[in-house]
Protein backbone atom coordinates (compact mmCIF):
# COMPACT_ATOMS: atom_id res chain seq x y z
CA UNK A 1 0.00 0.00 0.00
CA UNK A 2 1.09 3.30 -0.88
CA UNK A 3 2.09 5.94 1.75
CA UNK A 4 0.42 8.80 -0.25
CA UNK A 5 -3.14 9.78 0.61
CA UNK A 6 -4.92 12.66 -0.09
CA UNK A 7 -7.20 14.46 2.44
CA UNK A 8 -10.20 16.53 1.35
CA UNK A 9 -11.75 19.10 3.58
CA UNK A 10 -15.03 21.02 2.60
CA UNK A 11 -16.47 22.78 5.36
CA UNK A 12 -19.25 25.01 7.16
CA UNK A 13 -17.48 27.81 5.94
CA UNK A 14 -18.51 26.86 1.78
CA UNK A 15 -15.81 28.37 -0.13
CA UNK A 16 -14.43 25.26 -1.35
CA UNK A 17 -12.30 22.43 -1.31
CA UNK A 18 -8.77 22.25 0.20
CA UNK A 19 -7.08 19.24 -0.87
CA UNK A 20 -3.50 18.02 0.60
CA UNK A 21 -1.13 15.31 -0.94
CA UNK A 22 0.50 13.67 2.38
CA UNK A 23 3.20 11.11 2.70
CA UNK A 24 2.85 9.14 5.59
CA UNK A 25 6.31 7.13 5.03
CA UNK A 26 8.05 8.67 7.71
CA UNK A 27 8.40 8.86 11.43
CA UNK A 28 6.34 12.17 11.00
CA UNK A 29 3.52 12.84 7.97
CA UNK A 30 5.20 15.09 5.15
CA UNK A 31 2.31 17.44 2.90
CA UNK A 32 3.72 17.07 -0.37
CA UNK A 33 1.47 19.82 -1.79
CA UNK A 34 -2.02 21.31 -1.65
CA UNK A 35 -4.85 22.32 -4.43
CA UNK A 36 -8.32 24.85 -3.73
CA UNK A 37 -11.47 24.73 -5.61
CA UNK A 38 -13.87 26.86 -5.00
CA UNK A 39 -17.47 26.78 -4.84
CA UNK A 40 -19.14 28.67 -7.34
CA UNK A 41 -22.02 30.97 -6.29
CA UNK A 42 -24.93 28.38 -7.44
CA UNK A 43 -23.43 25.72 -5.62
CA UNK A 44 -23.16 27.37 -2.48
CA UNK A 45 -26.76 28.43 -2.49
CA UNK A 46 -27.97 24.92 -3.03
CA UNK A 47 -25.74 23.68 -0.11
CA UNK A 48 -27.21 26.09 1.96
CA UNK A 49 -30.83 25.70 0.57
CA UNK A 50 -30.79 22.08 2.17
CA UNK A 51 -29.78 23.13 5.72
CA UNK A 52 -33.56 23.16 6.12
CA UNK A 53 -36.43 20.61 5.76
CA UNK A 54 -38.08 21.61 2.27
CA UNK A 55 -39.44 20.29 -1.04
CA UNK A 56 -38.16 17.26 -3.09
CA UNK A 57 -34.83 17.12 -0.60
CA UNK A 58 -34.08 13.11 -1.61
CA UNK A 59 -33.43 13.99 -5.18
CA UNK A 60 -32.09 17.57 -4.89
CA UNK A 61 -29.23 15.91 -2.19
CA UNK A 62 -28.69 13.04 -4.79
CA UNK A 63 -28.07 15.54 -7.44
CA UNK A 64 -25.64 17.84 -5.13
CA UNK A 65 -23.96 15.06 -3.88
CA UNK A 66 -22.99 14.18 -7.75
CA UNK A 67 -22.21 17.79 -8.02
CA UNK A 68 -19.79 17.81 -5.29
CA UNK A 69 -18.26 14.27 -6.51
CA UNK A 70 -17.26 16.33 -9.84
CA UNK A 71 -15.76 19.20 -7.74
CA UNK A 72 -14.12 17.06 -5.38
CA UNK A 73 -12.17 15.07 -8.77
CA UNK A 74 -11.57 18.54 -10.27
CA UNK A 75 -9.45 19.53 -7.23
CA UNK A 76 -7.57 15.65 -6.90
CA UNK A 77 -6.78 16.03 -10.86
CA UNK A 78 -5.53 19.99 -9.77
CA UNK A 79 -3.45 18.77 -7.46
CA UNK A 80 -1.98 15.57 -8.86
CA UNK A 81 -0.42 17.28 -11.74
CA UNK A 82 1.48 19.77 -9.39
CA UNK A 83 2.46 17.25 -7.64
CA UNK A 84 3.33 15.84 -10.86
CA UNK A 85 2.06 12.07 -9.09
CA UNK A 86 0.19 9.53 -11.08
CA UNK A 87 -3.22 8.11 -9.40
CA UNK A 88 -1.76 5.03 -9.35
CA UNK A 89 0.93 6.15 -6.94
CA UNK A 90 -1.97 7.50 -4.09
CA UNK A 91 -3.41 4.50 -1.35
CA UNK A 92 -6.59 6.54 -1.16
CA UNK A 93 -8.77 10.23 -1.12
CA UNK A 94 -9.99 10.90 2.42
CA UNK A 95 -13.21 12.52 1.63
CA UNK A 96 -14.79 14.58 4.32
CA UNK A 97 -17.91 16.11 2.18
CA UNK A 98 -20.68 18.58 2.95
CA UNK A 99 -22.20 18.83 5.83
CA UNK A 100 -25.65 19.46 5.49
CA UNK A 101 -27.41 17.96 8.99
CA UNK A 102 -25.34 17.21 12.13
CA UNK A 103 -27.71 16.14 14.52
CA UNK A 104 -25.77 13.36 17.31
CA UNK A 105 -28.88 13.77 19.29
CA UNK A 106 -31.32 12.07 16.91
CA UNK A 107 -28.61 9.63 16.06
CA UNK A 108 -27.15 10.84 12.73
CA UNK A 109 -24.78 13.07 10.83
CA UNK A 110 -25.22 13.71 7.06
CA UNK A 111 -22.61 14.85 4.52
CA UNK A 112 -22.86 14.75 1.04
CA UNK A 113 -20.63 13.70 -1.95
CA UNK A 114 -21.34 10.46 -4.28
CA UNK A 115 -17.97 8.85 -3.03
CA UNK A 116 -18.95 5.98 -5.59
CA UNK A 117 -18.75 8.45 -8.54
CA UNK A 118 -15.55 10.25 -6.86
CA UNK A 119 -13.36 6.90 -6.97
CA UNK A 120 -14.72 6.70 -10.83
CA UNK A 121 -14.12 9.82 -11.71
CA UNK A 122 -10.33 9.56 -10.13
CA UNK A 123 -9.36 5.77 -10.32
CA UNK A 124 -8.50 6.11 -6.95
CA UNK A 125 -10.28 4.66 -3.53
CA UNK A 126 -11.60 7.01 -1.59
CA UNK A 127 -12.41 6.86 2.63
CA UNK A 128 -15.34 8.78 3.64
CA UNK A 129 -18.19 8.67 5.87
CA UNK A 130 -16.18 9.82 8.73
CA UNK A 131 -18.17 10.50 11.21
CA UNK A 132 -21.32 7.92 11.26
CA UNK A 133 -19.02 5.83 13.46
CA UNK A 134 -18.50 7.81 16.37
CA UNK A 135 -22.39 8.61 16.32
CA UNK A 136 -23.58 5.20 16.10
CA UNK A 137 -21.05 4.38 19.21
CA UNK A 138 -22.98 7.45 21.09
CA UNK A 139 -20.79 9.82 20.33
CA UNK A 140 -21.50 13.85 19.02
CA UNK A 141 -19.35 12.61 15.63
CA UNK A 142 -17.23 15.64 16.48
CA UNK A 143 -14.83 17.43 16.63
CA UNK A 144 -12.42 14.49 15.08
CA UNK A 145 -9.58 16.46 14.38
CA UNK A 146 -8.69 16.87 18.27
CA UNK A 147 -7.21 12.77 17.40
CA UNK A 148 -4.76 14.68 14.63
CA UNK A 149 -3.64 17.97 16.63
CA UNK A 150 -2.48 15.69 19.40
CA UNK A 151 -0.43 13.84 16.52
CA UNK A 152 0.75 16.56 14.95
CA UNK A 153 1.47 19.24 17.79
CA UNK A 154 1.50 17.73 21.22
CA UNK A 155 4.82 18.96 22.79
CA UNK A 156 5.95 17.32 26.42
CA UNK A 157 7.11 20.69 27.75
CA UNK A 158 4.22 23.33 27.23
CA UNK A 159 0.21 22.73 27.33
CA UNK A 160 -1.19 24.12 23.99
CA UNK A 161 -4.46 25.01 22.89
CA UNK A 162 -5.22 24.52 19.10
CA UNK A 163 -8.14 26.69 17.97
CA UNK A 164 -9.86 25.77 14.40
CA UNK A 165 -12.09 28.86 12.94
CA UNK A 166 -13.98 27.69 9.94
CA UNK A 167 -17.35 27.78 10.54
CA UNK A 168 -17.61 26.40 13.21
CA UNK A 169 -14.86 26.99 15.94
CA UNK A 170 -13.74 24.34 17.84
CA UNK A 171 -10.79 23.77 20.32
CA UNK A 172 -8.51 21.66 21.37
CA UNK A 173 -6.22 21.09 24.56
CA UNK A 174 -3.12 19.46 24.65
CA UNK A 175 -1.58 18.50 27.81
CA UNK A 176 1.95 18.06 28.32
CA UNK A 177 1.11 14.75 30.25
CA UNK A 178 -0.44 13.69 26.84
CA UNK A 179 -4.11 14.56 28.15
CA UNK A 180 -6.38 15.71 25.19
CA UNK A 181 -9.71 17.10 25.49
CA UNK A 182 -11.74 19.54 23.13
CA UNK A 183 -15.18 20.31 21.73
CA UNK A 184 -17.23 22.84 19.16
CA UNK A 185 -17.20 26.56 20.86
CA UNK A 186 -19.94 28.27 18.63
CA UNK A 187 -19.74 29.86 15.60
CA UNK A 188 -16.71 31.12 13.67
CA UNK A 189 -16.99 32.07 10.42
CA UNK A 190 -20.58 31.35 9.63
CA UNK A 191 -22.32 34.42 11.29
CA UNK A 192 -20.00 37.08 9.69
CA UNK A 193 -19.76 35.48 6.28
CA UNK A 194 -23.80 35.31 6.35
CA UNK A 195 -24.64 38.73 7.36
CA UNK A 196 -21.45 40.22 4.92
CA UNK A 197 -23.21 38.60 2.20
CA UNK A 198 -26.64 39.81 2.97
CA UNK A 199 -25.44 43.42 2.95
CA UNK A 200 -22.52 44.15 1.24
CA UNK A 201 -22.73 40.52 -1.32
CA UNK A 202 -19.20 39.83 -0.80
CA UNK A 203 -18.59 35.91 0.43
CA UNK A 204 -16.17 37.25 3.49
CA UNK A 205 -15.17 40.25 5.72
CA UNK A 206 -11.71 40.50 4.23
CA UNK A 207 -9.40 40.85 7.00
CA UNK A 208 -12.18 41.93 9.34
CA UNK A 209 -12.30 45.17 7.53
CA UNK A 210 -15.86 45.63 7.96
CA UNK A 211 -16.22 44.17 11.61
CA UNK A 212 -13.39 46.67 12.66
CA UNK A 213 -15.43 49.16 11.22
CA UNK A 214 -18.63 48.67 13.67
CA UNK A 215 -19.28 49.16 17.42
CA UNK A 216 -20.24 46.25 19.64
CA UNK A 217 -23.75 46.16 20.67
CA UNK A 218 -23.40 45.46 24.10
CA UNK A 219 -27.01 44.40 25.04
CA UNK A 220 -27.43 42.15 21.49
CA UNK A 221 -23.48 40.46 22.36
CA UNK A 222 -25.01 39.38 26.04
CA UNK A 223 -28.20 38.17 24.01
CA UNK A 224 -26.64 35.94 21.85
CA UNK A 225 -24.29 34.72 24.38
CA UNK A 226 -27.42 34.14 26.72
CA UNK A 227 -28.27 31.27 23.89
CA UNK A 228 -27.94 27.52 26.44
CA UNK A 229 -24.88 26.31 23.60
CA UNK A 230 -22.31 27.83 25.07
CA UNK A 231 -22.77 27.18 29.07
CA UNK A 232 -23.43 23.78 27.90
CA UNK A 233 -20.86 21.38 29.10
CA UNK A 234 -18.86 19.26 26.64
CA UNK A 235 -18.52 17.00 24.98
CA UNK A 236 -20.89 18.81 22.20
CA UNK A 237 -20.76 19.74 18.97
CA UNK A 238 -22.99 22.52 16.45
CA UNK A 239 -23.34 23.69 12.77
CA UNK A 240 -25.82 25.60 10.97
CA UNK A 241 -28.63 23.37 12.71
CA UNK A 242 -27.99 26.27 14.99
CA UNK A 243 -26.40 29.41 14.48
CA UNK A 244 -27.61 29.79 10.91
CA UNK A 245 -28.85 33.27 9.42
CA UNK A 246 -32.71 32.74 10.74
CA UNK A 247 -31.05 32.34 14.28
CA UNK A 248 -29.20 35.81 14.08
CA UNK A 249 -32.20 37.47 12.15
CA UNK A 250 -34.65 36.27 15.15
CA UNK A 251 -32.15 37.18 17.57
CA UNK A 252 -32.20 40.82 16.20
CA UNK A 253 -35.89 40.76 15.92
CA UNK A 254 -36.50 39.69 19.64
CA UNK A 255 -33.72 42.88 20.52
CA UNK A 256 -36.54 45.28 19.35
CA UNK A 257 -34.26 47.80 18.02
CA UNK A 258 -32.55 48.95 14.54
CA UNK A 259 -28.97 48.79 14.43
CA UNK A 260 -26.17 49.55 11.96
CA UNK A 261 -25.20 46.70 9.85
CA UNK A 262 -21.48 47.16 10.80
CA UNK A 263 -22.31 46.98 14.70
CA UNK A 264 -23.92 44.03 13.98
CA UNK A 265 -20.96 42.51 12.23
CA UNK A 266 -18.45 43.69 14.87
CA UNK A 267 -21.15 42.42 17.33
CA UNK A 268 -20.82 38.95 15.58
CA UNK A 269 -16.81 39.13 15.64
CA UNK A 270 -16.90 39.91 19.57
CA UNK A 271 -19.10 37.01 20.01
CA UNK A 272 -16.51 34.32 18.14
CA UNK A 273 -13.60 35.97 20.23
CA UNK A 274 -15.83 35.74 23.52
CA UNK A 275 -16.88 32.42 23.12
CA UNK A 276 -13.62 30.86 22.23
CA UNK A 277 -12.30 32.81 25.29
CA UNK A 278 -15.14 31.81 27.77
CA UNK A 279 -15.04 28.02 26.68
CA UNK A 280 -11.59 27.43 26.96
CA UNK A 281 -11.58 29.05 30.66
CA UNK A 282 -14.44 27.46 31.47
CA UNK A 283 -14.17 24.13 30.44
CA UNK A 284 -10.26 23.10 29.70
CA UNK A 285 -6.88 23.29 31.70
CA UNK A 286 -4.83 26.22 31.78
CA UNK A 287 -2.49 26.99 28.84
CA UNK A 288 0.21 29.02 28.02
CA UNK A 289 0.20 29.23 24.03
CA UNK A 290 -2.36 29.28 22.12
CA UNK A 291 -2.19 27.84 17.93
CA UNK A 292 -4.89 29.30 15.56
CA UNK A 293 -6.05 27.66 12.35
CA UNK A 294 -8.62 27.62 10.03
CA UNK A 295 -9.82 30.84 7.46
CA UNK A 296 -11.16 32.51 10.31
CA UNK A 297 -7.01 32.57 11.07
CA UNK A 298 -6.36 34.94 8.81
CA UNK A 299 -9.24 37.58 9.80
CA UNK A 300 -7.07 40.56 11.69
CA UNK A 301 -9.65 42.14 13.73
CA UNK A 302 -10.44 38.49 14.99
CA UNK A 303 -7.10 37.96 16.01
CA UNK A 304 -6.86 41.19 17.57
CA UNK A 305 -10.05 40.54 19.70
CA UNK A 306 -9.48 36.99 20.69
CA UNK A 307 -5.94 38.51 22.04
CA UNK A 308 -7.62 41.16 23.45
CA UNK A 309 -9.99 39.27 25.44
CA UNK A 310 -7.08 36.89 26.47
CA UNK A 311 -3.71 38.87 26.79
CA UNK A 312 -2.15 36.38 29.63
CA UNK A 313 -1.36 33.60 26.88
CA UNK A 314 0.37 33.79 23.63
CA UNK A 315 -1.15 33.72 20.55
CA UNK A 316 0.33 32.31 17.45
CA UNK A 317 -0.32 30.36 14.13
CA UNK A 318 -0.01 26.64 13.79
CA UNK A 319 2.62 27.87 10.80
CA UNK A 320 5.30 28.40 13.71
CA UNK A 321 4.74 24.55 14.05
CA UNK A 322 5.09 23.46 10.70
CA UNK A 323 1.99 22.96 9.34
CA UNK A 324 0.07 26.02 7.81
CA UNK A 325 -3.09 27.27 8.88
CA UNK A 326 -5.04 26.08 5.61
CA UNK A 327 -3.96 23.04 5.83
CA UNK A 328 -4.50 21.53 8.98
CA UNK A 329 -8.13 20.29 8.31
CA UNK A 330 -7.20 18.77 4.86
CA UNK A 331 -4.13 17.07 6.91
CA UNK A 332 -6.01 15.82 10.05
CA UNK A 333 -8.96 13.83 7.17
CA UNK A 334 -5.59 12.58 5.55
CA UNK A 335 -4.53 11.27 8.83
CA UNK A 336 -7.75 9.88 9.80
CA UNK A 337 -7.87 8.37 5.88
CA UNK A 338 -4.08 6.76 6.99
CA UNK A 339 -5.85 5.46 10.43
CA UNK A 340 -8.77 3.80 8.94
CA UNK A 341 -6.45 2.00 6.11
CA UNK A 342 -4.15 0.22 9.21
CA UNK A 343 -7.94 -0.20 10.92
CA UNK A 344 -6.80 1.96 14.02
CA UNK A 345 -9.45 3.85 16.01
CA UNK A 346 -8.77 7.43 15.62
CA UNK A 347 -11.85 8.90 17.87
CA UNK A 348 -11.14 10.25 21.50
CA UNK A 349 -14.00 9.37 23.29
CA UNK A 350 -13.08 11.75 25.56
CA UNK A 351 -13.88 14.28 23.22
CA UNK A 352 -16.68 13.36 21.37
CA UNK A 353 -18.60 10.92 23.73
CA UNK A 354 -18.28 7.74 22.52
CA UNK A 355 -18.53 5.15 23.99
CA UNK A 356 -14.80 3.96 23.17
CA UNK A 357 -12.22 3.76 20.21
CA UNK A 358 -13.94 2.87 16.77
CA UNK A 359 -12.15 2.99 13.29
CA UNK A 360 -13.84 6.23 11.21
CA UNK A 361 -14.72 5.47 7.51
CA UNK A 362 -16.41 3.55 4.44
CA UNK A 363 -13.95 2.44 1.90
CA UNK A 364 -15.11 2.66 -1.82
CA UNK A 365 -12.52 0.71 -4.12
CA UNK A 366 -11.86 2.28 -7.36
Amino acid sequence: MSAYFIGLMSGTSLDGVDAVLVDFSGPRFRVCGEAFVDYPAALREDILALQTPAHNELDRSAQLANQLAQRYAQVVQQLLASCQLDASAVSAIVCHGQTIRHAPERGYTLQLGNLALLAELTGIDVIGDLRSRDVAAGGQGAPLVPAFHAHAFHDPSVSRLIVNIGGIANLTYLGRDGAVSGFDSGPGNMLLDAWIKLHCGQPYDADGAWSASGSVHPRLLQQLLATAYFDAPPPKSTGRDLFDLAWLQAQLHALGEPLRPADVQATLAELVAHSIVNAAQQFLPAVSAVYLCGGGARNRDLRQRLQQRWPQVGWHLTDELGLPLQQVEATAFAWLGYCFSRRQGANLPAVTGASGRRVLGALYPA
